[in-house]
C-alpha cells in the first residue's frame, strides 16, 4: 500500500479508556495494509514529525493511532486542532530499533538469540521497551536476559 494521507481533528478517548489523544483510521484503510490490524506504521504529522506506531482497536470496528502529548507539543497542536497526517507501513516489522546492548548480548549468547526470535513481535518489542528504559548497561543485560528466559511464563496477576 502506498502512503495514506488525511486531515482530521485531534480526538481524545474517555479518561476511563486511557484519555489518549488519537487519530482515527477507518477499517477499510487498515485492511489495505499487508498485516491488516497487526501492521506497524510510520506516522508523519503536518510534515514535521515522524514516529513509529501501531494500531489500537477503537471498539467499533475501526482503529486509532495514539498521539503523545509530547509529540503534539512539538508540532504546536492540541485537542480539537486540525492535523494533516500521513501513514505508511514501517519496513521494520518489529517497529522499533534494536538497542546495541541487546544485539551484542544475543551475539554472545546464541541460545538467548534463538529464544528471543521465537517470541512474537509484540513480546520482542515489549522486551526492547523495558530494556531501553534502563540507563545502566549491566542492568540492561541482566533485565534482557531475565525477560527473554522467562518470556514463556504468564505475567503475574495484579492483586486488587
Amino acid at each position: 500500500m502506498k502512503a495514506f494521507k488525511s486531515k482530521q481533528i485531534i480526538g481524545q478517548l474517555d479518561k476511563r479508556k486511557g484519555g489518549y489523544f488519537f487519530l482515527k483510521l477507518e477499517a477499510a484503510v487498515v485492511h489495505q495494509f499487508e498485516n491488516k490490524r497487526h501492521s506497524r506504521l510510520i506516522c508523519t504529522l503536518d510534515k514535521k514529525l515522524s514516529f513509529q506506531c501501531g494500531l489500537n482497536n477503537f471498539g467499533d470496528g475501526n482503529y486509532f493511532i495514539i498521539l503523545s502529548a509530547k509529540n503534539l507539543a512539538t508540532i504546536g497542536k492540541t485537542l480539537g486542532d486540525h492535523l494533516n497526517f500521513e501513514i505508511v507501513e514501517d519496513p521494520n516489522p518489529l517497529g522499533v530499533d534494536m538497542p546495541a546492548v541487546l544485539e551484542a548480548l544475543m551475539e554472545q549468547e546464541p541460545d538467548l538469540k534463538k529464544r528471543f526470535y521465537t517470541l512474537t513481535l509484540g513480546k520482542q518489542r515489549g522486551i526492547i521497551h523495558q530494556v531501553i528504559k534502563i540507563k545502566d548497561i549491566d542492568k540492561q543485560i541482566h533485565k534482557a536476559t531475565d525477560l527473554i528466559k522467562n518470556a514463556h511464563k504468564p505475567r503475574p496477576k495484579k492483586e486488587l
